[in-house]
């Protein structure tokens, strides 16, 4: 399966919409609250590379997730000895109305993949999409904290933030880039997976203080993500792409939840769990977090 790049049609994007609302508010609630508990084991995944991650070393993880979370876990670990200067800043937002402590979810796995993959050089945290003004106090105090700090030539002005998502998650961060737009916080990268807006949400333009965002999406299912995103300032923000993912029935393990959300909105499940997705997005992270690596 490879990432399929794709333009917007207009009249499909209108399309997608109405089914969004048709669709979805009559059966997401039903779907979120399966989506939200926790799913009975499931054996079935490919080995997971040996790695030295915290995160990936730990029984408890969900045998899908593990498989999701599977080349990203073949990753060695990263050493940029003492960090100097503002620490990278990384906050995820869980979908429909996943608590930030819900283990059963990819989104938290990763962040802790993160905190071991880095160490002390970065910052992460995950949020429910619905604490997304806590979250933005949380980079507001973090950056407000670099910025007390005595500059030196190599102390940065700013941390770099970088924001990601899956579902209302996705739409959700960036709203939350807006507002840090309005707090004069800039954001190094947005990652929207499967972007679903509630209603008068609008997750289709990037605001300009985004530097790079991009958009991973599916179209099958109850909820299909946000098609197309588009820089409010192409000058100032650069879109990476919107990328069309393909799933067959049987392609991502999504064991890791309820069999109703499976049934109502598979697809939408199948690439929060793709491990190409995942191996993607650590990528894009390692780049913006020390691009000269």
């Amino acid at each position: 399966m490879r990432p399929e790049r794709t333009s917007c049609d207009p009249v499909f994007t209108r399309g997608h919409q109405l089914f969004s609302l048709s669709h979805v508010f009559l059966l997401l609630m039903l779907v979120s609250l399966a989506h939200a508990q926790p799913a009975s084991k499931d054996s079935a995944s490919s080995p997971l590379t040996p790695s030295m991650n915290a995160a990936c070393n730990d029984p408890s993880i969900h045998p899908a997730i593990k498989e999701a979370l599977r080349v990203v876990c073949s990753r060695p670990p990263v050493n940029f000895g003492d960090p100097v200067g503002a620490k990278p800043i990384v906050v995820g937002l869980l979908g429909g109305f996943v608590k930030r402590d819900n283990r059963n979810h990819p989104e938290v796995w990763f962040a802790r993949y993160l905190r071991s993959h880095y160490g002390p050089a970065i910052r992460v945290e995950i949020f429910g999409n619905h604490e997304w003004r806590e979250a933005a106090e949380y980079i507001a105090e973090q950056v407000d904290a670099d910025r007390s700090q005595p500059s030196t030539g190599n102390i940065q002005e700013q941390a770099k933030v970088i924001l990601y998502g899956h579902s209302w998650g996705s739409a959700q961060i960036v709203i939350l880039a807006r507002e840090l737009e309005r707090r004069a916080i800039s954001v190094a990268l947005t990652i929207q997976v499967d972007s679903v807006r509630r209603p008068g949400q609008n997750d289709h333009t990037i605001p300009a203080n985004v530097v790079e965002a991009i958009n991973y999406y599916q179209t099958k299912g109850l909820s299909p993500g946000q098609t197309m995103i588009v820089a409010a300032d192409p000058q100032r923000t650069k879109i990476l792409g919107n990328f069309r993912m393909v799933y067959t029935p049987h392609q991502i393990n999504c064991g890791n939840y309820w069999w109703l959300s499976r049934w109502l909105n598979k697809a939408h499940h199948q690439i929060e769990n793709d491990p190409q997705v995942w191996d993607r997005i650590a990528s894009l992270i390692d780049a913006a977090v020390h691009p000269a690596q």
